[in-house]
């Protein structure tokens, strides 16, 4: 990850949504048998704005899914959102899996596979075009998808940045 402003948000005050991304069954052999343990990846969010990520791993499915939520709620991240869209295209890269966000026109939905929708659809995002490129591996793609929205910059931001007015952001 670039060395950007990370807009950390805590957990206390917000009521969230919890979407499980995948479940892996990891097998350990050893000279008893073969053990059996779960990992989970869990996407929080509120909807307007707040998403983290989570990976739990137990002996059961259950435990799995609830140490990832409170793992996904120890990693909140505020994403601006601008009438139900991104502000802007951006890029995420992880790993070997590269992400695509755009801004979409409002009705278009979210155009997005996998991994990639629920994070999206957890942070509030009704309209984007998402292309998820390289790596299909949900843990990579999940945070490539982290990434590209952590980059997003809101226009007040870049406008006090530039030291122009709001207008002139849009318009210049």
């Amino acid at each position: 990850m670039a060395n950007v402003n990370i807009k950390r948000v805590k957990s206390s005050e917000i009521e969230f949504k919890d979407r499980l991304v995948s479940i892996q069954r990891v097998t350990k052999v050893t000279k008893g048998g073969r053990t059996f343990s779960f990992s989970a990846i869990v996407v929080v969010g509120n909807e307007q704005g707040v998403v983290g990520y989570g990976l739990g791993k137990a002996k059961e499915v259950t435990s799995a899914i609830a140490k990832g939520i409170d793992d996904a709620k120890k990693n909140l991240i505020k994403v601006p959102i601008l009438n139900g869209t991104l502000p802007h295209s951006q890029e995420g890269k992880y790993s070997g899996a590269l992400v695509f966000l755009k801004p979409a026109a409002p009705g278009t939905g979210v155009i997005a596979g996998g991994a990639m929708r629920a994070v999206l659809e957890s942070v509030g995002v009704t309209d984007v075009l998402a292309k998820s490129k390289g790596s299909s591996n949900p843990h990579s793609v999940v945070k490539a998808t982290i990434d590209a929205l952590i980059r997003m910059r809101d226009p007040q931001t870049i406008a006090q940045l530039r030291g122009v007015a709001l207008d002139k952001v849009f318009n210049g």
